[in-house]
């Protein structure tokens, strides 16, 4: 099982905002992509300390010998104490206020990916037939879908499309959605910011992957979105056996 990751600030931004980082725990992968939000350099920060202290808090908690639920509830616990400390930073510095970041991670084993998600960066499934989307978009067009109140065409074009309902940093406290693939065989997944999702339809994310070899595919993703004008910040992961 193997990884490829990379980010790219786009051509309309002044800084990048996201944060991306992929280790192996022994022969498992642990992926974390974060889009950080907020005023002046709070975006960034925040994008970085989620990673930051996900990482040190899954560290801390991992054992070989944790069964499905505790990987499950390690995750959401790294997410929680990432969210705990951009939290309090926010209201320790005025200067932070209302700096939060979105959070996607997936811990791949051989058997079993694990994924947790806050906000509207994104897990994909890739299989031989296409891409398929795991997580949710915790955003409005997407709460007001899931209220009946717009239809699945109005999601994509509505105007706020970026407007975040859940974010890691912005409440005390947070809620990850959670999701459980076991497969007897391989698989393959692509975490990414918006700076990718948003910009490019699935079909020609798929077709990028299709067409390049793991090594060159990150950098493949990244190209696609600035094809598309680079208006956002890039990030991408792809595991795969």
């Amino acid at each position: 099982m193997r990884f490829r990751s990379g980010t790219d600030i786009g051509l309309k931004r002044d800084e990048n905002q996201d944060a991306v980082r992929c280790e192996y725990f022994g022969h498992n992968i642990l992926a974390v992509v974060c889009d950080g939000m907020g005023g002046e350099r709070s975006g960034k920060e925040a994008s970085f300390l989620a990673i930051e202290e996900f990482f040190q808090r899954f560290s801390a908690g991992y054992s070989e010998s944790l069964d499905p639920e505790g990987i499950r509830r390690l995750l959401v616990s790294s997410i929680s104490a990432a969210n705990s400390v951009i939290y309090t930073r926010a209201r320790l510095d005025f200067s932070s206020f209302g700096m939060g970041t979105t959070c996607v991670a997936a811990f791949v084993t051989a058997k079993a990916a694990y994924i947790a998600n806050v906000g509207d960066s994104r897990a994909y499934l890739i299989t031989d037939s296409g891409l398929h989307r795991i997580t949710t978009d915790h955003n409005v067009p997407a709460l007001l879908y899931e209220q009946g109140k717009i239809s699945e065409e109005e999601i994509e074009t509505h105007p706020q499309k970026h407007m975040l309902v859940r974010a890691v940093g912005v409440e005390k406290t947070v809620q990850p959605d959670t999701f459980t693939l076991n497969y007897e065989d391989k698989i393959s997944l692509l975490l990414c910011s918006d700076g990718l999702s948003g910009y490019c339809a699935d079909d020609e994310i798929y077709e990028v992957i299709a067409a390049n070899p793991l090594d060159d595919v990150a950098q493949a993703l990244i190209d696609l979105a600035l094809s598309k004008g680079g208006r956002d910040n890039i990030t991408v992961a792809v595991i795969s056996d």
